[in-house]
């Protein structure tokens, strides 16, 4: 009926219909071009290939190869700290197995910034593959820090850079863009390829209001984005957090708090040691409220003389004094700035509160400030530490002290949103976290076969065209004890892991070259098994197994020393299994004598 009743459309109303449809037609054709994102200029060529070989499944041991024809640029080369699975391990570092074989395509490393996992692997990758290292000037500082430690400053080649400065390596330009993060000197990565321009974010967040120098350069971001960007590599290690990360000026106000609480007593504060900007805020307060600053632990002393040097932070004369001067003031005079906020076996903190520190020692009313947030797999550590500190009655300061220097979801929207890439390499962080940020990555308009989700080793080749992954290359890590790299395998951790948890039983005996006549023994020491002085049955009847044994192999004629101590450790290893349902290592010793 509503229709019958319906006027009919005029000609001049019929006229305006194709005015609509153009307005309409272009909206779409916008909304179109936003959501493919970017449209490559004539001269792009070729394919890019990006190959993370760490930090992806993991956090820790960031390193990522960007390859184009016959030039590798490496961005980023960080270490992991060891697993509870790793007994002796001092930290794992990337197999950089590709690298070596293609060394003459490899011009340089590029560094984001100066923690561990981006830098730590350093002094040992470049005695394999020696390439000059392009960073900003704290990054650099730190790095030759370490270099030094390992006497490799001669033989090394550093390249200090600015931000908004472009590095030509081969086929590849790289300019460094300034970014916020919880340590000083962070930078972004614009790089650029004959395939396409890249950006690596690095670690990052979005802080308007930053302590040391100035805000995320977001405008470079935008016009880089206008411009086209292939693929964006993003960090993900908050990515599943909702909002913004807190500016780090906010735990500038906490501590002003905690220092006018805690008037009448002595302050200790565990933070990292490379949060220069959260040791600044701390010291300043302290020259705030008259009191006098000790800097201990030795990666923290390193970082803040670097720092001091270098004008990144500022110190009034007479507020920083040494440890052995600590007895000259009274506990409402004094901060302690220190290592251990991880709950590391041997960092100051944890040292104190177990009450083996040599110059500190817990007051009862002091005011422990933990200024950090627990890295995944520290949390006992972290736990047993806090509750020792309450023991030696220390008041345990957590809420409000720490912001992080990573980008919740909000501002890793927003560097879509300025780049508009047209693929998503998700890059640091554990499996979770790249999953998600795959998601994110759709809901921001990426189709869901040019959001990547890699672990490392894979190799993804770009082009406009196409994005695959075409293949695979060894990414597994190596673990560092003392001065051995990739020295330790599966076989000695699990002998290590079994020696932790059963101990060890070595049979000693001596027998004539040649024959299997035992001249003395068998002899049984036991370590980390039992106790000697309470089981001398048990061990006394292990010595009768294993002469039993010997008399079998004796009556067989058997000479093979390899043979003999496998079924001596057969043998004991079932006595032992049916008398105490223990599992120690066996090691038979066999001396030949002439």
């Amino acid at each position: 009926m509503a229709e019958r009743n319906k006027k009919p459309m005029s000609k001049v109303e019929v006229g305006k219909l194709p005015a609509v449809s153009r307005k309409t037609s272009k909206f779409t054709r916008e909304l179109k071009s936003r959501r493919n994102a970017y449209t490559p200029p004539e001269q792009e060529t070729g394919k890019v290939k990006i190959i993370p070989l760490g930090g992806l499944g993991l956090i820790g041991m960031n390193i990522t190869v960007i390859e184009y024809a016959d030039s590798i640029v490496v961005v980023d080369c960080g270490m992991a700290f060891p697993e509870d699975d790793m007994p002796g391990i001092d930290c794992v570092v990337p197999d950089v197995t590709y690298l070596i074989e293609n060394k003459e395509k490899v011009k340089g490393f590029v560094i984001t910034h100066g923690h561990e996992d981006h830098i730590g692997a350093l002094p040992y990758i470049l005695k394999e593959v020696n390439v000059p290292v392009y960073a900003t000037r704290l990054t650099i500082a730190i790095i030759e820090s370490k270099l030094a430690e390992h006497e490799m400053l001669k033989t090394t080649r550093r390249r200090v850079v600015r931000y908004g400065q472009t590095v030509t390596l081969g086929d590849i330009k790289v300019e460094f863009i300034r970014t916020n993060h919880s340590i000083v000197d962070a930078a972004a990565l614009a790089i650029h390829t004959p395939a396409g321009t890249i950006v690596h974010t690095g670690d990052f967040k979005v802080d308007y209001t930053p302590v040391f120098g100035d805000p995320i350069d977001l405008q470079r971001f935008g016009e880089i984005g206008r411009k086209g960007v292939l693929a964006l590599l993003c960090d993900s290690t908050n990515i599943l957090r909702p909002g913004f990360t807190s500016s780090e000026r906010t735990v500038g106000r906490t501590f002003d708090q905690i220092f006018q609480e805690n008037i009448h007593h002595r302050i200790i504060v565990a933070t990292f040691a490379s949060n220069v900007d959260r040791v600044q805020q701390i010291i300043t307060c302290a020259e705030k409220y008259h009191r006098k600053v000790i800097i201990e632990g030795r990666s923290m002393v390193n970082i803040i003389t670097i720092a001091k040097e270098l004008g990144y932070l500022t110190i009034q004369d007479g507020t920083l004094i040494g440890i052995e001067d600590m007895n000259k003031y009274t506990d409402e005079q004094l901060v302690l700035i220190t290592t251990g906020s991880q709950g590391e076996e041997m960092a100051a903190l944890s040292r104190i509160a177990a009450a083996v520190h040599r110059k500190v020692s817990i007051h009862p009313g002091d005011a422990i400030v933990f200024s950090s947030s627990p890295i995944p797999g520290n949390e006992k550590s972290i736990t047993k530490v806090i509750n020792e500190l309450y023991e030696l009655g220390a008041n345990v300061v957590l809420q409000d002290t720490h912001v992080s220097g990573h980008a919740c979801q909000e501002e890793v929207k927003l560097i879509y949103a300025l780049t508009k890439p047209r693929y998503a390499v998700p890059v640091h962080g554990e499996y979770r976290h790249l999953l998600r940020h795959k998601q994110l990555a759709e809901e921001m308009g990426i189709p869901k076969d040019r959001a990547f989700l890699l672990s490392s080793g894979d190799v993804v080749e770009l082009s406009f065209a196409e994005g695959k992954v075409a293949g695979h290359v060894p990414a597994f890590g190596r673990m560092v004890d003392g001065l051995g790299v990739g020295d330790i395998g599966n076989a000695v951790l699990h002998d290590r892991q079994k020696l932790s948890e059963n101990g060890l039983v070595t049979v000693v005996l001596a027998m004539y070259t040649g024959t299997n006549e035992v001249v003395s023994g068998p002899e049984m020491i036991s370590r980390g098994f039992v106790y000697v002085k309470e089981s001398e049955e048990l061990l006394g009847e292990a010595v009768h197994v294993v002469e039993t044994t010997l008399a079998r192999i004796k009556s067989r004629g058997t000479i093979d020393r390899g043979k003999i101590r496998g079924e001596i450790r057969d043998d004991l290893a079932d006595y032992i299994w049916k008398q105490t349902h223990r599992t120690p290592m066996i090691l038979p010793v066999i001396m030949d004598v002439d």
